[in-house]
């Protein structure tokens, strides 16, 4: 039997990271890479390129692939999802899943119409640690869960943001982008939190508050708070930053009366604190576009774009929210990133309110942030609501 053929649309940036993954695979002998697609033609190319998708899909149709894996700007997700599904072809999908809550509607409608998979790359739903958590709380090992929270404290330097046209933007023209630490970057926190908690339709979540803030000058949100709570009660809080002094593990946080869960999304890795017993697990992970494949053949999807509503709920709520709001250069010192952190992230060198270093890898720091975050996540309240100094007006 043949193997399957994986197309990689974007392969500049994070796209390298999806050809690795194909090359992984085929050293397995479980797919193939078939094209590469990127309006840039990359140095060497490890299999045919192509210009655009477009351009894949008018070809002779003996090169057409099983499967494209899109690693392409938030705003082009659904339009390119659309084409590949309506051509027949299953869809690996970036994060987060589309621009809009409306498209994300759009998307699940051509993937029952085409009846094509389509998953989206939130990799910690991969994660064996995330069932584990479930099952913790279904145990009762902390006992009734009193809220769900998710803090990231990250760097992003001047560099992330000169990425390309679309980074920091809210909107370009009349299409949304919404690139912000919300739904992007810390897009993990905040759908790994939903789904510890079972919120997977945008139907989960009662309502969602924003409070988004940045010190950075873009148009999207670089450091912020969101207080949600889901149908069933669950009260979700989340303290999200780019702007921290250094870049720490982002972390998942169960509340319960005898106890908590801190989840390690990006390393698997859990802690059960109760006054009974402390404990530290680390897990396994299954990779999504394995997963995707193995589902061609009958396998559950384990980030079905259909259970990635309750995130876009939340992205249509900082989609529709107003305008971030500058933080005060009094509560900002800026770093130049020559220095790392314990995390391996850059911690820099602060240059002060009155300096201002240059170069790619200066970056702000919002005072105290950490600690804010970490407020906003264990109390379920926003920053303005637990009075952090920039969101005070004088």
């Amino acid at each position: 039997m043949s193997l399957p053929k994986v197309a990689v649309v974007g392969v500049h940036g994070h796209g390298g990271s999806h050809l690795r993954t194909v090359a992984d695979l085929e050293a397995r002998g479980l797919a193939r890479l078939s094209a590469v697609v990127d309006p840039r033609e990359p140095d060497d190319a490890p299999a045919p390129w192509f210009a655009s998708l477009g351009d894949l899909l008018s070809a002779d149709t003996g090169t057409l692939p099983d499967v494209v894996v899109l690693s392409t700007p938030i705003h082009t997700h659904l339009p390119l999802a659309r084409a590949a599904m309506e051509a027949g072809i299953d869809v690996l999908l970036e994060k987060p899943t589309t621009a809009s809550l409306a498209e994300h509607a759009e998307l699940v409608a051509v993937a029952e119409r085409t009846g094509r998979l389509c998953q989206v790359g939130f990799q910690t739903f991969g994660s064996h640690a995330l069932p584990a958590v479930v099952d913790m709380i279904a145990r009762g090992e902390v006992g009734q869960v009193t809220g769900i929270g998710a803090v990231g404290t990250w760097v992003r330097t001047a560099a992330y943001w000169a990425r390309s046209p679309w980074a920091g933007r809210r909107r370009m023209g009349d299409r949304a982008v919404v690139d912000g630490a919300v739904t992007n970057p810390l897009a993990h926190a905040v759908a790994t939190a939903l789904w510890v908690g079972g919120a997977r339709t945008s139907t989960d979540l009662a309502y969602v508050n924003t409070d988004l803030w940045r010190a950075n000058p873009i148009e999207a949100d670089d450091t912020s708070s969101l207080r949600t709570v889901g149908t069933d009660g669950t009260r979700y809080g989340f303290g999200l930053t780019l702007c921290a002094a250094i870049r720490t593990p982002a972390r998942v946080i169960v509340q319960g009366t005898a106890g908590e869960i801190e989840l390690e999304y990006e390393h698997d890795l859990v802690r059960l604190r109760t006054g009974r017993v402390v404990a530290e697990k680390q897990y396994g992970r299954t990779g999504l576009l394995e997963n995707l494949l193995r589902a061609r053949t009958g396998e559950r999807l384990l980030c079905d774009a259909r259970d990635t509503g309750a995130f876009m709920q939340v992205l249509e709520a900082v989609r529709t929210a107003a305008d971030p709001t500058p933080i005060g250069d009094e509560f900002v010192d800026w770093a130049d990133g020559v220095d790392t952190g314990p995390g391996g992230g850059p911690r820099g060198k602060i240059a002060g309110t009155q300096g201002n270093p240059e170069g790619d890898a200066r970056h702000p720091v919002v005072r105290d942030v950490a600690e804010w975050c970490e407020r906003a996540a264990r109390e379920q309240r926003t920053f303005t609501e637990l009075g952090a100094p920039w969101t005070v007006e004088k």
